[in-house]
């Protein structure tokens, strides 16, 4: 399952929600990729399996709002790993993908690592964006230095250009598709519900 929307948007606090709800009586694994760069960033040495300049590139990339590209997918797929085997996530476990793959060369690159069966597309006007982000509405902002308004604004823009058009590739590939409006007040909880009665309905 791969959930996908603009910064700010509250991503993490739903995929929060789902870890704890679970979905469908399955075990839900929240793996949130940048929670999880940011964790390695703030480490004064390369962590265990990362070399120097790999934790220095992963530094570059947070400091300048980068993204990934396919040649650094190694480096992802080494975090992806890391949590894997850190979570204790079995066969039947659904595990919540947030921040990866986010265009369409890690998704071809993730296609060939595990199967996403769902896609959750969070849908918030810019301006609720703005609100969201000053208002810590989803209580996941605290600490982040990359809240500024040119940097949110430039995460904005990458994200119409490079992490949209996955809902396309996703669609090609007969995947369901699940929309969720998001507002400056929305909660984890709200989205959460509103999924569970969009769930039975695929919506395009």
């Amino acid at each position: 399952m791969l959930l996908i929307g603009p910064t700010g948007v509250g991503k993490t606090p739903f995929g929060s929600c789902l870890e704890k709800n679970g979905f469908r009586g399955s075990r839900c694994m929240h793996f949130d990729f940048g929670h999880e760069l940011r964790n390695l960033a703030q480490q004064k040495a390369a962590p265990e399996g990362f070399s120097r300049q790999e934790h220095v590139f992963i530094r570059d990339v947070l400091e300048k709002g980068l993204l990934l590209e396919n040649e650094h997918f190694p480096i992802a797929e080494k975090v992806i790993d890391a949590f894997i085997r850190r979570s204790g996530s079995g066969p039947d476990d659904i595990l919540v993908l947030n921040g990866l793959p986010r265009h369409e060369d890690q998704a071809r690159d993730i296609d060939r690592k595990m199967t996403i069966t769902s896609l959750i597309v969070l849908e918030c006007a810019a301006e609720d964006i703005f609100k969201r982000i000053s208002h810590n509405t989803g209580g996941d902002r605290l600490g982040r230095s990359d809240d500024g308004i040119e940097m949110v604004r430039k995460k904005l823009d990458i994200f119409h250009a490079r992490t949209a058009p996955l809902v396309d590739h996703y669609m090609k590939a007969g995947r369901g598709i699940f929309r969720l409006k998001v507002g400056s007040s929305s909660t984890a909880e709200d989205l959460y519900s509103d999924f569970l009665s969009l769930e039975r309905k695929p919506r395009v």
